[in-house]
């Protein structure tokens, strides 16, 4: 076994044991969202969630592609936490849309909404240039050129830009 597959399987191995931990948290989340099913939506949920505390997250490095073992455990254990709050996995179609597809969906219920929140991603990162091209590795006009057009993959900076747009 290759050094960076070790690394990549201590990793794993530690991020499940965090997973572990986290478990009781994750139930605490499901029973409140069960117990707000019964009730009226008026903000109480909002109210409720805010003051638990957050799950706390171990940080993975990785250093390599991880095999297919690695990822089938990742996206059980996924699947398992979507499933312990009632939720589950939408697929979106991979076509460098997925993350506005994504956001559409969030935001929308309808990831065919995307090209919309394209536009107004592209919208907050012009009038907000001084916030973002700091991180943005190229000139930023061509950056904007670029995130314009359908197919092009969002990034880091995109999906910051869409959290300040909608907040």
């Amino acid at each position: 076994m290759s050094e960076g597959y070790r690394n990549a399987s201590a990793s794993s191995s530690s991020s499940l044991n965090s997973s572990l931990q986290d478990t009781e948290d994750d139930q605490t989340v499901a029973n409140i969202l069960a117990e707000e099913e019964n009730l009226h939506n008026d903000g109480r949920l909002a109210k409720r969630l805010s003051h638990l505390d957050s799950i706390p997250l171990t940080p993975r490095v990785n250093g390599e592609i991880p095999d297919v073992n690695d990822a089938t455990l990742d996206h059980e254990r996924l699947s398992e936490r979507l499933a312990t709050y009632g939720l589950t996995e939408l697929q979106i179609e991979g076509d460098g849309n997925c993350q506005f597809r994504a956001l559409a969906d969030q935001l929308f219920r309808n990831p065919g909404y995307h090209k919309h929140v394209r536009r107004q991603i592209v919208k907050q990162l012009k009038h907000s240039k001084k916030l973002y091209e700091g991180y943005v590795p190229m000139k930023y006009k061509g950056y904007l050129k670029k995130m314009k057009k359908s197919g092009e993959w969002g990034d880091h900076v995109t999906l910051q830009a869409a959290a300040d747009r909608v907040s």
